[in-house]
Formats: C-alpha cells, sequence, structure tokens
C-alpha cells in the first residue's frame, strides 16, 4: 500500500505528497503513471516521478498558457492544443467565445480517456464543445505534415523535455508550429522552472530565434512547480503584441466575458517581467 509520493524530478532536491488513496497506476517497460487522492492538492496526477498537474491548483498553469495568448493576440479565431490531454487548455480556450475552431493532438487517447474519469473538472465538458477537433497523433510529425489549416496560436502543453515529451522541445517542432501560424500569430509553450532548469530556457531562446522575430518567455507561479516561477516561452513576429497597455488588457478581458482566479490584466503585464539571473542568461545566447 502506497502513503507516500515523492517527486523525483531534480536531483537531491524534491517533495513529497501523502497518498490517501491511489485512483489509477500504470506500469509499462517506457513510463510509470499514478494518480492519486492527497488531503491538500486533491487529486494528483505524475508521470516517471514528475507531478504534471493536480486538481487545486491546475488552474493557475491553464489560465496563464491560454488567456495570455488569446487576449494579447485579440481576435483568435482558430487556435491549435499540442498536448494537453488532462484537458484543462482545451476548457480554458473554449470559454473564448471569439474562438470558432480548436485542433487538439494528443498523443494517446487513454489519457484522455484517464483524465476524464479521475481529473473530470480539469476539461469540466470541454472535449463535447462542437468547435472542438481531437486528433490523435504524434504532435511533431502533425505539425509537420502537409495541410492547408492555419491557427491563430498555437500552445503547446508538453511535459518536460525527458523521454516522449523531448521532441517538443526540438527545432522542427518549432519550425512546424511557425509553418502553421496565421501572420502575427503567437505560439506558447511550457518551459520549467527556471531556477532549477535554467539550460531548457537557454536552449529553447536558441531553437526559437530562427523563426520568431520576437522570442521570449513570461512566467507563472505554480505551487507543485517547486523552485519558484515556471517559465513559459513567446513566440510571435508581431512584438506589439507582447507590450499591449493595461486600458487595451482591460477592455479585452472585459469584452471577453470570462471568469479567471489568477490570470488577469495586471498579472497579464507583470507576467513578462522576468528575474534578473534569467535575464543575464538570456543576453549570453
Amino acid at each position: 500500500m502506497i502513503t507516500a509520493y515523492s517527486e523525483t524530478l531534480h536531483k537531491g532536491y524534491g517533495q513529497t505528497f501523502d497518498v490517501e488513496e491511489v485512483l489509477f497506476e500504470q506500469q509499462t517497460d517506457s513510463w510509470h503513471l499514478i494518480i492519486f487522492r492527497n488531503p491538500v492538492y486533491g487529486t494528483v496526477m505524475a508521470l516517471d516521478g514528475i507531478i504534471q498537474t493536480t486538481q487545486r491548483d491546475e488552474f493557475v498553469y491553464h489560465e496563464m498558457l491560454t488567456h495570455v495568448p488569446l487576449i494579447a493576440h485579440g481576435n483568435a479565431k482558430r487556435v491549435l492544443i499540442i498536448g494537453g490531454g488532462d484537458g484543462g487548455i482545451l476548457r480554458e480556450v473554449c470559454r473564448h467565445a471569439t474562438v470558432e475552431h480548436v485542433t487538439q493532438v494528443e498523443i494517446d487517447q487513454a489519457v484522455i480517456d484517464m483524465c476524464k474519469a479521475h481529473l473530470p473538472d480539469h476539461s469540466a465538458g470541454a472535449f463535447d464543445d462542437p468547435r472542438v477537433n481531437i486528433v490523435i497523433a504524434d504532435g511533431v510529425e502533425y505539425v509537420n505534415k502537409e495541410m492547408d489549416d492555419k491557427f491563430d496560436v498555437i500552445i503547446s502543453d508538453c511535459t518536460d523535455p525527458v523521454g516522449p515529451g523531448e521532441v517538443l522541445f526540438s527545432s522542427r517542432f518549432y519550425e512546424g508550429c511557425k509553418r502553421l501560424l496565421n501572420e502575427g500569430g503567437v505560439f506558447v509553450a511550457q518551459n520549467g522552472v527556471p531556477f532549477l532548469q535554467q539550460d531548457e530556457v537557454i536552449t529553447t531562446r536558441r531553437r526559437l530565434s530562427p523563426y520568431f522575430s520576437d522570442q521570449s518567455f513570461y512566467t507563472a507561479a505554480v505551487p507543485t512547480y517547486i523552485g519558484g516561477v515556471m517559465t513559459l516561452a513567446w513566440g510571435s513576429d508581431n512584438t506589439a503584441l507582447r507590450k499591449l497597455g493595461l486600458d487595451e488588457l482591460n477592455q479585452r478581458y472585459e469584452k471577453s466575458g470570462i471568469i479567471t482566479r489568477y490570470y488577469n490584466p495586471q498579472m497579464h503585464i507583470g507576467c513578462f517581467g522576468l528575474p534578473q539571473y534569467l535575464l543575464t542568461a538570456l543576453e549570453e545566447v
């Protein structure tokens, strides 16, 4: 019987969760997945020793990875999500009434089914939205295949760059995403905790540079992603989108009618301010 779960993402440092009940567990030759109940964070999902999402604080990550690019764009009609099988990003995208179509590419239908069963609040029915098209495929292969589809915003909700998730931090993936973006579009992706994973940020900046004239990062404080604020990558050819003023953001936010728990226009502006240690490291790229 499991009574505690220890995260092993960082060598020599981690966090431990009490386990009240194991809801699901599967071990294969290549990965280990567990979903359990914790008295503080509710339902928790972990993959290969790394916390993926929790019931209590998922809204921080999902709101910031969604509303920052959509509000900044201002007129996103078509959105592409890579990964995000738990449905949290999809839920937040679907809250924007102006979005007409969402394609979500997830590598495994079983992930979606499992999250529907054990983390239903993450998707909150979004998988049934008529605007949504679910594609079961490899994300890198999808963005690099010949197609006529174009998108205004692309959101990469991927795991850390280890194992299967590593290819979603590759130049080939970024190149494919850029090809699928409409003019003035925005690409965003999770990019780890820079205090402990600074090399990830530097590598992403270097790999994004050939494809986007404006590559940067913004931050969100997600409690279970330990080690300080996490960075979210930003890529666009429209430099103005990252520099909108508070009055404009307030107007767009109010017009959207969305109700948030973390994101707001003040957070939008503040999240692009990066700590000096990270700015210094990025200046050397």
